[in-house]
């Protein structure tokens, strides 16, 4: 394990370290000290290595993540795993607004509670979140899975694509052209691994599904896999 102090080295410091373990990625774990809220910790990696932050983050932390796991040891502020690509990155505590936003791949774990516009367009990420997820949520999302074990705000899903919408509790108020779907054996499937992977005390028979009601783009079935 290497500790890297963030007070002490500096943000630059630090990202550049770990961007180096793309071409050697021997340390392959590693503890950032002294967060203290800091914007863009840990962004753009590029390699299997864990990288574990002791405390709150700022802006942007794990943003474009590939192929590391980044488990923050506190809460997160906006932005959280944007444009992510694949890896995971864990939240033990809140997110603030737009976790997940335009995330393509890989898998984001909110332990509490996520704020607006979470999964806001995203792209292919799966996202998990423990507690209840605020108003816009999965705003225009093309495709990828959204699980939430709480309440979801306002709009959920408004103008959304593909993607798969699991709720556990109460939805204040669905978006334009989110509609509640059938849970089918496949869907059952899907949500139990993404809970088991999340590490989430749930049973997917508790969830119900939203998706589009496709009024408001043209689909067409057999390009089903583009979106």
């Amino acid at each position: 394990m290497q500790t890297f102090d963030l007070e002490a080295q500096g943000l630059r410091e630090l990202n550049s370290t770990l961007h180096a373990q793309r071409e050697s990625s021997n340390q392959t774990a590693w503890e950032i000290v002294n967060p203290r809220g800091s914007h863009a910790i840990a962004v753009g990696l590029d390699a299997p290595i864990e990288v574990t932050v002791k405390g709150s983050t700022g802006y942007y932390c794990a943003g474009m993540n590939k192929q590391a796991t980044v488990t923050v040891k506190g809460s997160a502020g906006p932005g959280v795993a944007e444009n992510m690509m694949s890896g995971t990155v864990i939240i033990e505590g809140d997110a603030s607004q737009y976790a997940g936003a335009t995330g393509r791949g890989g898998l984001l774990v909110i332990k509490g509670n996520a704020s607006s516009r979470c999964g806001i367009s995203m792209k292919g990420i799966d996202i998990v979140v423990h507690g209840n997820i605020g108003h816009m949520s999965a705003f225009m999302a093309q495709t990828g899975n959204l699980v939430v074990l709480g309440d979801a705000g306002d709009a959920l899903g408004d103008s959304l694509y593909e993607a798969r919408l699991f709720v556990r509790g109460s939805v204040k108020s669905l978006g334009a052209d989110c509609i509640e779907k059938e849970m089918r054996p496949e869907h059952i499937e899907i949500l139990r691994d993404l809970l088991e992977r999340a590490g989430a005390d749930a049973k997917p028979e508790e969830f119900k599904r939203y998706g589009s009601a496709r009024q408001l783009y043209n689909f067409n079935i057999d390009n089903a896999s583009a979106y």
